[in-house]
């Protein structure tokens, strides 16, 4: 099952003012990014307990319900340490960095595990076999990393080009040239930026011009 090309509609998220808008990362691996990360980014966590795991896999592309997965402790620590490679991963091949060897690692050890197992349902759409544990769903999330990182869209993975955002997301536009991660949020904010610092210039301008006359 691919996994990137999935349908997905996204996942509800808030910018820095409180907006509600939908973020789709573009991956299954890149959605993991949205439930926290190490240093500053911890304060968005929302892996507390692993019950939260299981509540949130209902978000995410795979759509699982919280009753048909069973996380435990040791797992919960190795979403965190998954995610915390993934965010690792993510940053250098969007700033064009060398990756970590214990990162990579990280992504590999998580993906030798078994993973979910797909199954084609009665109305020929797929499904997966469950109930299903936590180690089978975060393999299937770290064998997406290995797809996405060693296939042919590692050099399309960005970061949103707003100072104050912090998502990463992979560009499958044709041109290749995104820069936001919305264009309702980061890239309507970037615009209304750059329009008030062409208008305080061209104020300055004037000003200037008036002086001199």
């Amino acid at each position: 099952m691919d996994l990137m090309s999935s349908v997905a509609t996204g996942l509800v998220i808030y910018s820095a003012d409180g907006t509600a808008y939908v973020f789709d990362p573009g991956s299954l691996c890149l959605e993991l990014l949205l439930t926290g990360g190490p240093g500053e980014l911890s304060r968005y966590e929302v892996l507390h307990q692993p019950d939260g795991l299981a509540e949130w896999l209902g978000l995410s592309r795979l759509r699982l319900a919280s009753e048909d997965v069973r996380v435990d402790a040791a797992e919960l620590h190795t979403a965190h340490r998954l995610r915390d490679a993934l965010w690792r991963l993510g940053r250098a091949a969007a700033r064009g960095e060398p990756r970590r060897d214990e990162d990579v690692a990280e992504i590999n050890r998580v993906a030798a595990a078994p993973s979910l197992v797909p199954q084609l349902a009665l109305a020929g759409t797929s499904t997966w076999r469950l109930p299903a544990t936590g180690a089978q769903v975060l393999s299937t999330f770290a064998r997406d990393a290995v797809d996405l990182f060693g296939g042919r869209f590692a050099t399309r993975i960005r970061e949103c080009s707003s100072p104050d955002c912090y998502l990463i997301f992979v560009d499958t536009s044709p041109s290749g040239r995104r820069r936001w991660c919305s264009m309702e949020t980061c890239g309507n904010r970037s615009k209304v930026r750059a329009l008030r610092s062409r208008r305080s210039a061209g104020e300055a301008s004037a000003a200037a011009a008036d002086r001199t006359r």
